[in-house]
């Protein structure tokens, strides 16, 4: 299986100090790739570089095979990489289908916009006059996932996805992002707990201080090692 998204020996900072140390990564089509880690481990900053948004010290980020390394995000996203990040990014003061009408901007009408919205969360159809600030925590997370698949992506980064929901809410959700990429979409979902991503995804990579420490299938030798890579990850 080729990758879609690859992440070659990525080096980056804040601040003139480097958090990542050469981080290998692939993800391809279709595929869900988890990345765990601590708070701190560079989890966050490794999305924001495949987004384009963080610089990089050295390495390449690679697209379809293409060299994007240094690429505006604005051409990253014209060429499908789409970034959900951490907080649900969603207008709150807004209703459900004016944070939709906003996506216009993509080229698609709003009956096509919404009708995509709404048949993967039909829960959305039935608040879509409602203020985007009073649903719920998973309504919220719905209506950004909605707001992220009318660009239509070939890559889907998504970070954090669990944070502040319930366990059921959160087993929903990744229910749905696997179901996005079984229609082709390469997913890379950054995770601080291993439990809220592990049974959906097809490969799990551990980032520990910026480095990756062990990654592949999220099997049971896997899962055994995730507590000794970083305390409270597997629970």
């Amino acid at each position: 299986m080729s990758a879609l998204l690859e992440l070659r020996g990525i080096r980056a900072a804040h601040e003139r100090i480097t958090v990542l140390h050469g981080v290998d990564l692939d993800v391809a089509a279709g595929q869900v790739v988890a990345l765990l880690g601590p708070n701190g481990a560079g989890k966050t900053t490794t999305l924001r570089v495949a987004a384009g948004v963080h610089p990089v010290e050295s390495g390449q980020l690679l697209l379809g095979g293409r060299d994007m390394t240094g690429a505006d995000p604005r051409d990253l996203a014209r060429a499908g990489v789409c970034l959900i990040p951490e907080g649900r990014g969603v207008f709150p003061n807004l209703s459900v289908r004016d944070n939709l009408l906003m996506m216009t901007f993509t080229g698609r009408g709003r009956e096509e916009i919404e009708g995509i919205a709404f048949a993967r969360f039909p829960v959305l159809a039935r608040r879509a006059g409602q203020a985007a600030g009073t649903l719920s925590g998973g309504e919220q997370q719905m209506l950004a996932l909605a707001r992220g698949l009318t660009t239509d992506p070939a890559v889907l980064l998504l970070d954090e996805l669990s944070m502040g929901l319930a366990p059921l809410v959160v087993g929903r959700l990744y229910e749905q992002v696997g179901e996005i990429a079984r229609q082709g979409v390469a997913v890379l979902v950054v995770e601080q707990f291993a439990a809220a991503v592990l049974d959906i995804c097809d490969h799990a990579a551990v980032l520990v201080r910026g480095r990756v420490e062990r990654q592949g299938h999220p099997g049971d030798a896997l899962r055994a090692e995730l507590s000794a890579l970083y305390l409270g990850s597997s629970t």
